[in-house]
């Protein structure tokens, strides 16, 4: 029987190092845009957090933690996948629905410093990870794993990435995905699709410790170590068609969404709804009575609360980043900064948002993520058209959108000089060095 875990494996180990122009393209995109979300995020709690763990725990080493010294090398991962997706900002696969660039990116610079591995060989790795992490996470039956945090499927696309630049047999790659499948989070408490009601903390979706499992599952399959190698073939829990399906053909990485807000991508349609009305009559806040949102089912599990307590729960809170567009603007969403919490008026506003599912829209998703927005105020009513958000490959932001994001999102942590040289030694990829980004960023020590 040739189980799933090995075909994927052998379609890792026989993927090319030369991709076509679109596909590179997308890849160099997911690069600079998941190192602008990680240095923006670098001085979070959740980030500081994990530097302030990671030596006690992982030990001291030569490993780059982007932006803030050095550790071992699995503390500097953990500490800049935290980073990464400390601010909701990274990208995202909707089939997926969870974030792969966070988990796998990290993960193939770090092995790329340690092998000398060539821009092609890292660029080939991080389509490989999105490729598996994103077709293992979308063949997820709803019955047999009831969570849909990107930690449930992040250890397989890390493994993936780590198996190509390790250069595992096939053998020892299929291996390293069983031990992810079985060793990742279950995150059966956190996030929308958990059954805590307090999701506004730190773990979010467990991408940090996934993304160190599954390098660690590659090492441990290199060493001998084994996994149940049939965990995907039972169509209870996996749709092995979906696995399976373009295999080779179609590269996951192509249907890579990019974020110009950060909060959950549930709450961007409703955002940009919002924006055509607000923009094109100039309402002013004050004005409006309310502001009924109409969406999909998922997008109503959030915490959605009008008065958040934490950063990371006014990411999850479509009301209240709702008061934020209105009130400060779409910058003030890129990111969201600590001075937006415990304000009055912003709680006033969301409590004027009232959000009800649309079942056409819901019928719609996950393929497609889509709101409609009306805006009431005492004399008049007006009725947004339906939105799918900016950053889908329907809305794409191009590979000059991605570049002001960045500048935009570490502008507080980088000098322009800096930055400029970051997107240079990105752009240039794959014909470029992996290890001239690490220095870069290594070089990098600004106060945080």
């Amino acid at each position: 029987m040739s189980y799933l875990t090995r075909i994927l494996a052998e379609h890792v180990r026989a993927a090319p190092t030369e991709y076509c122009p679109d596909i590179a393209d997308v890849a160099r995109r997911c690069i600079l845009d998941l190192l602008g979300a990680a240095i923006a995020g670098v001085a979070m709690p959740s980030a500081v957090a994990a530097r302030t763990m990671a030596g006690p725990v992982f030990g001291s080493g030569e490993a780059p933690i982007w932006c803030a010294g050095r550790c071992a090398p699995a503390g500097a991962l953990f500490c800049n996948v935290t980073a990464a997706s400390a601010l909701d900002i990274d990208d995202g696969n909707r089939a997926a629905r969870g974030h792969p660039g966070a988990c796998v990116i990290p993960a193939a610079l770090l092995i790329a410093g340690q092998t000398g591995a060539t821009g092609r060989e890292l660029i080939s790795a991080i389509i490989c990870g999105y490729d598996v992490g994103a077709r293992i996470a979308a063949s997820q039956t709803t019955d047999g794993i009831r969570t849909r945090q990107s930690g449930r499927w992040a250890a397989f696309a890390s493994a993936a990435t780590a198996g190509r630049l390790l250069q595992l047999e096939p053998v020892r790659l299929s291996h390293a995905l069983a031990i992810s499948g079985v060793m990742a989070p279950n995150q059966l408490a956190n996030g929308s699709s958990g059954y805590s009601r307090l999701t506004g903390n730190d773990v979010k979706e467990g991408i940090a410790w996934s993304s160190l499992l599954g390098m660690t599952a590659a090492h441990l399959a290199a060493a001998g170590f084994t996994g149940p190698e049939d965990l995907l073939d039972h169509p209870d829990y996996y749709d092995g068609s979906r696995i399976l399906g373009g295999l080779g053909r179609h590269w996951e990485i192509a249907d890579t969404y990019f974020k110009p807000y950060a909060c959950c991508r549930y709450i961007h349609p409703a955002l940009d709804a919002y924006s055509e009305l607000a923009d094109e009559d100039t309402i002013s806040p004050e004005d409006i009575v309310e502001v009924e949102v109409r969406t999909f089912a998922w997008a109503l599990k959030l915490a959605n609360r009008n008065a958040p307590e934490s950063m990371v729960d006014m990411q999850y809170s479509l009301p209240y980043c709702m008061a934020i567009l209105a009130i400060d603007g779409k910058q003030a969403l890129a990111p969201i900064g600590a001075d937006a919490l415990g304000r009055s008026d912003l709680s006033r506003f969301a409590q004027k948002v009232r959000l009800s599912i649309d079942t056409g829209l819901d019928r719609r998703f996950p393929t497609q993520t889509l709101s409609r927005v009306i805006l009431r105020t005492r004399t008049l009513e007006l009725t947004s058209k339906v939105h799918s958000p900016v950053g889908d490959k329907a809305r794409p932001m191009n590979w000059q959108a991605i570049v002001e994001k960045f500048r935009y999102l570490t502008r507080h942590r980088l000098r322009e000089d800096e930055q400029q040289d970051i997107v240079d030694a990105v752009a240039v990829l794959p014909d470029g060095d992996p290890q001239a980004i690490t220095r870069i960023l290594q070089a990098v020590r600004h106060p945080l």
